[in-house]
């Protein structure tokens, strides 16, 4: 059985090559890092969870020290890319639509044919597993048709990773922060604070704050999985599920769709909106983020009627 634990094996892996690579090129912080990064993913089930927390404070101490550095491997020239993309158009896109096809339709046949019955991938974990074979074949198809030096994919992989630097992780600290708060009860005060203030009886007051509650805790946090376990344990599950009787599928779901929504506006999610300014260049820091405010406000709207309607009206 392919197991939750082999993507955990296979990014560690990754981490491991990046930070063998920069071992060869005396980066030592860089190296250090990655290398910690790698032991967590590879090790982290298997140790304590102190020695977990040791691991991500010495990563902590590396990155606040200033040892990560930008890597400049060999590459291709500017001209040669352009040559490159003017020559495959489009087609450069096709390795990467392999793992989402890969993910979707492995998924569907996998739980509505024959194949499922295989018990081959570990239960409710089909999606994630079959995300990282996705990603393996891609490489594999892009390294086929590509034919690129060996090491190419690892070195491009590297430069970027190095030029994001420690936020490449953010997004695995904030979620578990979320849990942090949850288990430390923030989820229960605000639950208590918006029981005052919202009146008995109205779902769809409701259904609007936890979903703008939702935004808002993202926009504070960064990420919407570390906003959820607060607004879930708040709002989502002893009002809407248990008091409401509302569908926590659609609730949960479509909640997290509204914590995306703060993701499109907050620098706080520094990989999604900062990093991306920073390797294109942009004069403006929060370039980014002004272009998706007008994505992001209506979606957060729309948002909030699609839990109404489809985890209350629809359900009832």
């Amino acid at each position: 059985m392919i197991t939750y634990e082999w993507l955990y094996a296979l990014a560690g892996a990754a981490f491991a090559l990046w930070a063998l690579l920069s071992v060869r090129d005396r980066r030592w912080g860089n190296a250090g890092f990655w290398a910690l990064l790698a032991a967590s993913f590879l090790l982290g089930s298997h140790v304590s969870d102190l020695m977990n927390g040791l691991l991500v404070l010495a990563m902590v101490a590396i990155a606040g020290g200033g040892g990560l550095t930008r890597s400049d491997p060999a590459t291709t020239t500017p001209q040669e890319r352009q040559l490159l993309s003017e020559r495959l158009g489009n087609r450069l896109f096709l390795p990467a639509l392999v793992v989402p096809l890969t993910a979707v339709a492995g998924t569907l046949l996998y739980n509505y044919t024959p194949f499922g019955e295989t018990g081959l991938f570990e239960a409710r974990r089909e999606t994630l597993i079959l995300f990282g074979l996705g990603v393996v074949a891609a490489l594999a198809l892009a390294i086929a048709w590509l034919r690129p030096p060996l090491l190419a994919p690892a070195e491009e992989g590297r430069r970027l990773l190095d030029s994001i630097g420690w936020a490449a992780i953010l997004p695995q600290m904030l979620a578990a922060l979320g849990a942090v708060f949850a288990l430390a009860g923030v989820g229960e005060i605000i639950g208590g604070l918006a029981g005052d203030i919202i009146p008995a009886g109205s779902v769809f007051l409701t259904v609007a704050v936890f979903a703008l509650g939702m935004a808002l805790f993202t926009v504070i946090m960064g990420n919407a999985f570390a906003a959820f376990p607060v607004m879930a344990a708040a709002i989502g599950i002893p009002l809407l599920v248990q008091q409401y009787g509302g569908n926590p599928a659609v609730i949960g779901a479509v909640g997290m769709l509204a914590g995306f929504c703060g993701t499109l506006l907050t620098p706080m999610a520094a990989n999604f909106n900062i990093v991306p300014a920073a390797l294109l260049a942009l004069k403006d820091q929060h370039g980014v983020i002004r272009q998706q405010i007008g994505t992001a406000l209506p979606l957060l709207v729309c948002n909030i009627v699609i839990i109404y309607v489809g985890a209350f009206l629809l359900w009832n």
